[in-house]
């Protein structure tokens, strides 16, 4: 059995009854996160992550992208990271961070991926300090639940934010974009394989296939990704305050 671990994790194992968790803080940021600097957004994240981060399709064409919540302006920058290795208060935390250490994701046995997704933990939270998710009689305690309840509605809205992003690339509504900037100190920064709704291609768009998007609720996303995207000048901004302050 073969269990690839979603990105920013490290190595999962299955959850099993016996097991015990160590669970951490809530914006406490997982190990393997701080030097993330995007993450994947599910379909009902949009209308809050829009306030924080630039919301960008990321792929490697318009036919395969998912939608990213952009944290850094730089390879391995995550600019919502504090000193204290505690994410942003002041911020939206993402259900992907939410979700640590826990995940769901399929498994390939002999070499064939089987088509349903299992709940998986990572294994460095195992500890037989950390806290019991099953009690003696193998039952869900309260600690399991709740994170159980979260685990399988993000999984489900993620499969939604990917059937979005399918919607839009077959209506070849998505165009490549770049970010060039030029910090007060510093080279200059580029950041290349991201795209965004064209407003024109939306604008052209048959009246029937617009009325389907908004039907599907696709068009609310679309609008809170193009309002996202001023988002970018607060990275610049955050990235700035976080240099004077090193």
């Amino acid at each position: 059995m073969d269990i690839r671990p979603p990105y920013g994790y490290q190595d999962v194992v299955p959850l099993i009854k016996e097991h015990r968790v160590a669970l951490r803080a809530e914006r406490k940021i997982p190990s393997g996160f701080r030097n993330l600097n995007a993450l994947p957004l599910s379909f009902t994240e949009f209308t809050v992550a829009c306030r924080d981060y630039p919301i960008a399709f990321v792929g490697a064409n318009t036919g395969s992208v998912i939608a990213m919540a952009v944290l850094g302006l730089e390879r391995q920058q995550n600019l919502f990271a504090t000193a204290e290795d505690d994410w942003d208060a002041s911020v939206y935390l993402p259900a992907y961070v939410r979700r640590h250490p826990f995940c769901m994701t399929r498994v390939t046995v002999d070499g064939k991926e089987r088509p349903e997704r299992v709940a998986c933990v990572e294994k460095s939270a195992l500890s037989d300090s950390g806290e019991p998710m099953f009690d003696a009689k193998g039952e869900p305690l309260p600690a399991w639940e709740a994170r159980r309840k979260l685990l399988f509605e993000f999984e489900a809205d993620l499969a939604r934010s990917e059937e979005m992003s399918r919607e839009l690339g077959r209506h070849q509504l998505l165009e490549s974009f770049s970010l060039q900037a030029q910090p007060n100190q510093g080279p200059p920064l580029a950041m290349t394989g991201m795209y965004r709704v064209s407003e024109q291609k939306l604008a052209e768009l048959a009246p029937d296939d617009l009325k389907a998007l908004l039907q599907k609720g696709i068009l609310a996303r679309v609008y809170a990704h193009l309002i996202s995207l001023a988002n970018f000048g607060r990275l610049l901004d955050r990235r700035a305050k976080q240099s004077q302050s090193a």
